[in-house]
Parts: structure tokens; C-alpha cells; sequence
């Protein structure tokens, strides 16, 4: 269900599996209440992620702790990279995809053309072969859905998110991947890599992950203001 990557003083570090819910349901724990339970603290979620997608979630030791981190990722003091996985040529092999978000049928969100509160989510794309490519998104707002809904609107949805159109697979390609912030005067930053998925575990995957092991230090190009 998921994995503690760090255990700090004041908040720990999981990488929460996938296809495992955030939250308990149906009578059965979801991965912050089996955290707890592990580990026989009280725990605070401070932001969460979908039950398809794997990877990096904090998790506060105090409600203190999480008032600040709430704060933090509200000021986007807290960088966040994804990986995913989509099949198809996109319609731009890296850049922007900004827009606001509209709930929509059956659970979707869509994108519209008006900017007036957008989300906004910037990537970086690498063919890995077979018409597979390989994503490397960071996003610069907290959209419910956003990363699924931006690849989506570019034409390659996420492999596996049948919600939105990605071919059928044994997961849902989307993982969180490294997240970098500083707390309390100190930086941390935690990478980890994808627990599980066939294509995620492939050579081309492996050697692309090589560029891309310190997200946080690559140059991301300024988003160019209108004038």
C-alpha cells in the first residue's frame, strides 16, 4: 500500500502505491489511516493525490506542522514533479497547458479557454519507443485532476486513466515523482521512482529517468507574461 521514504521530526514521507485510495472507504483504510495505524501516530494530510497515481505524499505530525505546509503549498512553496506515461504523438512535445477547469460528466473535470483562475501545468516529453512517450510535468497550481486533464487536452490522455480516455494497462501511468521544498531554514528534496507498472520498469523508461533524476535541477523555461 505504501512505502515511509523519511521519517522526519516534525512529518514523514510515503510513497503510496497505486490504485490505492487517499482516503478510508467502503470500510476499508485508505492509505493515510493505515499510516496511522502502522505507525501509531496521528497523521494530517497536507495536499493528496488521486487513487490511480502512485508516488511522494507528506504527511504532518501535528496540526501545527500541517497549518504550515498547507500555507507552503497554497505560497507554491513546494515544487512537485509527476511522471506519466501516454501513448501517441502530442500536439507539443513540451511547453504549457494553462487554462481554467470546469467539473464535467461522470466525475471528469475539462479545460476551457478562459484564464481568469487556470490551471497551469508545464512538462517536459521524451519518446521511449513503440509510440510510447514518457512525460516529466510539473504543475504550477492544485487543480483537482489537472495532469490528467492537461495531457488529455494535448491528445496523448495518461495510459491507464480510462477516465479520460487512456488506453487500457495495468496501472494508471501517472506517479509522483519528487518533491522540493524548504521547512524550518532546511532543504529537503525526495525522489523516488515508480513502485510498479510494466512500462514504467522498461529499459527506455530507466535511461530517460538518468536526464531526469534531479527534476528540480533542470532549466524550466519562464512562463512569458502577455503584454
Amino acid at each position: 500500500m505504501y512505502q515511509v521514504i523519511a521519517d522526519e521530526r516534525d512529518f514523514i514521507v510515503i510513497n503510496k502505491s497505486a490504485e490505492v485510495h487517499f482516503h478510508s472507504q467502503d470500510g476499508t483504510a485508505g492509505v493515510v489511516a493505515q499510516a496511522e495505524a502502522d505507525l501509531g501516530i496521528k497523521l494530517y494530510a497536507v495536499h493528496r493525490l488521486d487513487t490511480m497515481t502512485s508516488g511522494l505524499i507528506i504527511l504532518a505530525k501535528s496540526s501545527a506542522v500541517a497549518a504550515e505546509f498547507t500555507r507552503m503549498f497554497s505560497a507554491h512553496l513546494v515544487q512537485k514533479y509527476y511522471l506519466a506515461l501516454a501513448i501517441g504523438k502530442p500536439k507539443k512535445k513540451q511547453g504549457w497547458v494553462i487554462g481554467d477547469m470546469a467539473k464535467s460528466r461522470r466525475s471528469m473535470h475539462k479545460l476551457l479557454r478562459s484564464t481568469e483562475n487556470p490551471a497551469i501545468t508545464q512538462f517536459f516529453s521524451h519518446s521511449i519507443g513503440e509510440g510510447e512517450r514518457l512525460y516529466l510535468l510539473k504543475p504550477h497550481s492544485g487543480k483537482t485532476h489537472q495532469l490528467r486533464v492537461a495531457l488529455a487536452s494535448i491528445g496523448t490522455p495518461i495510459l491507464g486513466d480510462t477516465l479520460y480516455g487512456g488506453a487500457e494497462a495495468d496501472r494508471g501511468y501517472l506517479h509522483a515523482y519528487c518533491l522540493d521544498f524548504q521547512y524550518l531554514e532546511q532543504d529537503y528534496r525526495y525522489t523516488v521512482a515508480p513502485p510498479s507498472g510494466e512500462l514504467f520498469n522498461s529499459a527506455g523508461v530507466a535511461e530517460q529517468l538518468i536526464a531526469w533524476q534531479q527534476p528540480a535541477d533542470l532549466v524550466w523555461p519562464q512562463l512569458k507574461k502577455a503584454k
